[in-house]
């Protein structure tokens, strides 16, 4: 019967030639395609799809239930650039299966258990073309990558992040010498064998972060521009002293170990150095000649066996060495840094910082001191001109040179909060300067927009306090006891954007807010304030926060000349009266302001013990109030008119019994 079904199909053959062929259907893919990319991510697939276009460029199987890594399993797609196989459970790889994918230029196999695959010693053979290779996450141990590595010529990008690496050995990377990135993060590195990186002529950038290194003494891989060396366990970091001119441009020695200032290539492009999160208690390279070792020429010995030596910063741009134990900081540290935009010296030990010299730090725009022990800041009258961002909060200055801020002719923020400083007053009339001791000035600063003064004790708030200085952000909040000048905020009509008096126990606020055009972020929460600031005229403020307050009736005349512009009230915590805020309850229903806390805004009810929520208010609830009220005034009244008709009548009697006394003496 089978070869009866063949014969027939043979003779039927030229017949059916004629007419018109039907394939097969095709089963609709689950994964998605656009154009020549396919994305089959987190579909529970074992092997690739068959039914996908052909010639495709991307293939995303990531996240998904693969084992076994064959061509079988790939659907023989091999036309593929990048092909993406991360988060699977691949512990086996057909030798040689990439070699005949010739244009596969990206291969990820990062979150697998190649490791499993590594214990087998058995290598993937050539790579062909990749050029970038992921093989994070997979477990590896010291060792294990060679066979992965062994025969990738063109491999170019290297990621061996979070695995178990504890040693880089000499020959790790010696079957792929044209690396120019390699990414070791999060592994245990303890050691690196000399030369290991040395072999790699075009390397540009290695990321060794996160790792367990505890000294790098000889670095001298003068090709490389990126290092990243952060949140290891280094203690030193120097390099070899050489007249070799070095590429590196940014070094991160951020959360280490490190006591001394590190020992940079002495020709150096370095534009980045952070070592912030470390022990420095200094900024001089500093230590005994044994652990520095001996650096000739621009080396030399104190007498205390110590070894310095110069270092050029000219090419610096981004400095920070925040979270250290500096104290103090001399000029002439700053002598090369002619370049230098950022610094950041934030939370350390400085009591005094210095800049004197108008050469130094001349191209500085960020300089952040913040969280120090500032006592003394003295900037030189033509110092710092490029300066325009300023952080000084969480110090102890309470005196400075009162023309600090208005000689910086580019200074557009200053953070000044926790500190303890007095504002100096100027008067516009007369045109006198008000400088009492310590204050410092902050009117007639043109460029500056935000300043932040909270926490600073700050008793006065003068009148003309910011003239000439068209702030958009003003922060004076927790200064307890402030006392805000009616005119302290003339001058920014026509700029402030931001204002908060939040905390400082204002019972009252003769400042009009409404002159303020362009405002629109008022924070006046956490004071004494029984009355709301007068607006003569419509306001501009978007969001207003008026919670935690003793307000017990919201103006209705005032909140109508908010409601044009208003977005946002916060009134919570407030002794809000229910019956006399109706027309405001019935406003906020109908108008498209948001009570952020509605939800815990609540008022007094006579009749009620326990506070009610601003929704629950109706007018019912007032209007059975109002008379009971009248009732009890009927019955006042009535009562008030018996006790004055029986007080009248007990007079009345009592003149009479009198008169009657009278007569009765008179005819005796």
């Amino acid at each position: 019967m089978a070869g009866f079904h063949l014969l027939l199909a043979v003779l039927l053959g030229p017949v059916s030639g004629s007419l018109p062929t039907t394939s097969p259907p095709r089963l609709p893919s689950p994964c998605q395609v656009v154009h020549m990319d396919v994305f089959c991510s987190g579909l529970n697939l074992r092997s690739a799809p068959t039914n996908l276009p052909q010639g495709i460029q991307t293939l995303d199987l990531s996240r998904n239930m693969f084992q076994n890594l064959t061509r079988q399993t790939l659907a023989f797609h091999t036309t593929v650039h990048h092909l993406s196989l991360h988060s699977n459970r691949i512990l086996f790889i057909e030798r040689g299966l990439f070699r005949g994918m010739k244009n596969l230029k990206f291969l990820d196999l990062s979150k697998n258990s190649l490791d499993v695959f590594a214990q087998s010693k058995s290598s993937i053979g050539k790579l062909g073309a990749v050029e970038s290779l992921d093989l994070s996450g997979n477990g590896l141990h010291t060792g294990m990558t060679d066979y992965f590595l062994r025969d990738s010529l063109s491999l170019v990008n290297l990621s061996l992040n979070s695995n178990s690496i504890t040693k880089i050995a000499k020959d790790t990377f010696s079957g792929s010498l044209a690396l120019r990135k390699i990414s070791l993060h999060n592994n245990v590195i303890l050691e690196i064998e000399d030369g290991a990186f040395n072999v790699l002529f075009y390397l540009t950038e290695l990321d060794l972060s996160k790792n367990s290194i505890t000294c790098i003494t000889d670095f001298d891989l003068s090709q490389l521009q990126i290092l990243n060396l952060s949140k290891n366990s280094l203690e030193a970091f120097q390099t070899l002293d050489s007249d070799l001119e070095y590429e590196l441009a940014s070094l991160d020695l951020s959360q280490n170990k490190i006591i001394y200032f590190p020992l940079v290539p002495r020709r150096n492009k370095l534009a980045y150095l952070d070592i912030s999160r470390n022990q420095l208690q200094g900024v001089n390279t500093t230590g005994t000649a044994e652990e520095m070792g001996d650096f000739r020429e621009e080396s030399f010995h104190t007498q205390s066996g110590q070894v310095l030596r110069q270092q050029d910063f000219s090419n610096l741009k981004y400095l920070h060495l925040s979270y250290n134990q500096i104290k103090t900081i001399p000029q002439s540290f700053f002598n090369s840094m002619v370049q230098l935009e950022l610094l950041n010296i934030s939370n350390n030990c400085i009591g005094t910082f210095v800049v004197k010299e108008e050469s130094h730090l001349k191209n500085l725009k960020v300089l952040d001191l913040s969280y120090n022990s500032l006592r003394n800041l003295t900037f030189g009258k033509n110092t710092l001109l490029s300066l325009e961002e300023l952080f000084l909060q969480g110090n102890l200055l309470t005196t400075m040179d009162p023309h600090t801020f208005q000689r910086r002719p580019s200074i557009k923020y200053l953070n000044l909060q926790q500190n303890n400083l007095n504002i100096c007053m100027q008067s516009p009339s007369s045109n006198k300067h008000v400088h009492p001791h310590g204050c410092v000035a902050f009117y007639s600063i043109p460029t500056l927009r935000d300043l932040y003064l909270s926490e600073n004790s700050l008793k006065v708030l003068p009148n003309n306090a910011f003239m000439d200085t068209p702030l958009t952000l003003l922060d004076l909040s927790l200064n307890p006891g402030l006392e805000v000048g009616p005119k302290a905020l003339s001058g920014l009509e026509d700029s402030l954007v931001r204002l908060s008096l939040r905390e400082n126990h204002i019972s009252r606020l003769d400042v009009d807010l409404s002159s303020l055009s362009h405002l629109k972020l008022v924070d006046l929460s956490t004071n004494r304030l029984s009355a709301l600031p007068s607006w003569s005229k419509k306001s501009s403020i978007e969001s207003l926060n008026l919670g935690s307050n003793h307000l017990v009736t919201l103006e209705y005349d005032t909140l109508v000349a908010l409601e044009s512009s208003l977005k946002t009230l916060y009134v919570g915590s407030n002794p809000l009266s229910c019956c006399s805020n109706l027309r405001f309850f019935h406003l906020m229903q109908h108008s498209a302001v948001v009570v952020p806390d509605i939800a815990t805004v609540t008022c007094v009810h006579m009749q009620d013990p326990e506070p009610v929520n601003i929704e629950r208010v109706t007018e019912e609830m007032c209007q059975s109030l109002d008379n009971s009220s009248r009732s009890l005034t009927v019955i006042v009244v009535v009562v008030v008119a018996l006790v004055l008709v029986v007080v009248l009548g007990l007079l009345a009697k009592a003149c009479y019994a009198r008169r009657q006394k009278r007569s009765s003496t008179f005819s005796a």
